[in-house]
Order: C-alpha cells, then sequence, then structure tokens
C-alpha cells in the first residue's frame, strides 16, 4: 500500500511538471500570418501628416525556444508635418505562433530630439518581463498572458466579435515603457465604410481611454476593422480637443483573403 502511495505520489509530480512546461495556452488564429502587409496614410485635416507600415515576416523565428511571427511596425512623419515634428519610429515584437503571447519586444524611437532603443525579453512561465542594457531595475512582476503593443492588437484579431454584445468591454494585460495597465477596447457593432477602395464591412471598436489633454472624451479614438476573417483596421479616426486625425488603409497584401470591397 506505502508503494502504491509513494508511486502516486510520483506520477503526481511528473504529471505537474509536464503540466508547468507546457503552461502556454493555446490560441486559435485564422486572421493573419507570415508575409502580411499593411501600408497606412494618416491625415491631419486635410495634411498627409505620416505614413506607418506594418509587416509580418515572411519566415517564423525561434525565441525563447518558442516559433515567433516578426512584426515590424514603422512609422515616419511627412512634407510640413516632417519640419516641424519629425518622427523615425521602430517598433518590433516577436509574437508565439501558438499562444499569440510576445516572447521579446523592440524599442527604437527618434522623436526630434528624443531617443529611446530598448529590448525587453518576456518569461511567461515566470510572468516576469526583462529590460536589456539597463543599469537600474530591470526585472519587472507582470500578470498572466500580458502582452506588448503590438502582440495585445493581433491577439484581439483572433477574438470573435460575433459573441460579443454591443458595448462589452474586452480587457488584455500589456506592459510597456516600464507600466503595467490594463489594454480595454468597447465593442461598439457593426458599421460600413466608405473608403477609396469602395465600401467596406467593418467591427466598431473604442479603445477605452483614462483621461487626458490631447483627446475629449472615450469614444474620440473609434477604430474600424473589417469584418472578415483578417480583421485589418481599414481606418482610424481621432478627434483631438484642437483638430482631428484619420489614418487610412492605403496598401494590404498576403492578408488570409481578399478585403471585400463593394460599390
Amino acid at each position: 500500500m506505502k508503494k502504491l502511495v509513494i508511486s502516486i505520489g510520483i506520477l503526481s509530480a511528473l504529471s505537474a511538471g509536464f503540466v508547468a512546461m507546457n503552461a502556454y495556452r493555446r490560441v486559435h488564429n485564422t486572421s493573419f500570418g507570415p508575409g502580411e502587409h499593411l501600408e497606412y496614410r494618416v491625415h491631419y485635416g486635410f495634411i498627409n501628416a505620416a505614413e506607418a507600415v506594418v509587416d509580418v515576416s515572411p519566415t517564423l523565428y525561434k525565441v525563447n525556444e518558442r516559433p515567433c511571427y516578426r512584426v515590424n511596425v514603422d512609422a515616419r512623419t511627412l512634407g510640413a508635418f516632417d519640419l516641424v515634428t519629425r518622427i523615425r519610429d521602430t517598433w518590433r515584437s516577436y509574437i508565439d505562433t501558438s499562444a499569440i503571447l510576445p516572447q521579446k519586444f523592440y524599442t527604437n524611437l527618434q522623436e526630434n530630439s528624443y531617443r529611446k532603443e530598448e529590448n525587453i525579453t518576456f518569461n511567461h512561465e515566470a510572468n516576469t518581463v526583462k529590460a536589456e542594457e539597463r543599469t537600474e531595475k530591470d526585472v519587472f512582476k507582470v500578470p498572466d498572458n500580458v502582452h506588448d503593443l503590438i502582440s495585445g492588437y493581433y491577439f484581439l484579431r483572433t477574438i470573435d466579435f460575433s459573441k460579443l454584445s454591443s458595448g462589452q468591454v474586452i480587457e488584455v494585460p500589456a506592459f510597456y515603457d516600464d507600466t503595467i495597465y490594463n489594454m480595454k477596447v468597447r465593442y461598439r457593432g457593426k458599421d460600413v465604410v466608405k473608403t477609396k477602395q469602395g465600401k467596406i464591412n467593418v467591427i466598431k471598436l473604442n479603445p477605452v481611454l483614462p483621461q487626458n489633454k490631447l483627446i475629449k472624451e472615450e469614444e474620440s479614438i473609434r477604430i474600424f476593422v473589417s469584418d472578415d476573417a483578417n480583421k485589418v483596421p481599414i481606418k482610424v479616426e481621432v478627434d483631438f480637443f484642437v483638430g482631428s486625425m484619420e489614418m487610412d488603409l492605403k496598401r494590404d497584401g498576403g492578408l488570409k483573403q481578399p478585403l471585400r470591397y463593394y460599390k
């Protein structure tokens, strides 16, 4: 009897260890994959203010012994805006293909005279984030399934919005600039937006932001996402206290399915 108890204890310990080693969640993803390419143009009033390019590398990368998508986001100001506020920003996230969680996040910001370059590594088993090449506190305790700014957006693309009711809020824990916060997005139902390519069915989302001195109210940021398997942003509208900004999808490639425009 004693041997049986010991055997059961050993098996239980081994099973617990196996579960711990496979503690990553699995997220069903049919929305994006390698080779996706998106180009956006940002308008401030009638002025072309900036452009952004979002690329998912055509090849996978292994980070922390996990296969990952490498996603690059490059943003830069244009024309007259470039003379006033020169921006050359790059964000890069290595997103676990199975869990849709970040394994590594890179930031390179060049905004006028401001400069910041940083690499951070995620350890989802220990729930920590480590900032590389830092002399101050460089290890942060984070919640389960924490995201960076990019991976949080890609995780939202895997959500089945048809199961949500209008007004429902989605919360995703995120880590950025040494701070843990909740990315909150409110689902606002469906709509149709008009683009240069034609009309397209969209899902309406509102990021829920704390009060600040830039935007008027909670619904001052409106994101219109394609109502299909891709769920890519087609248009973003932002109302500031002074003026408004729009970001429109200019070009796409490598999507899971073609975007469906109609007259």
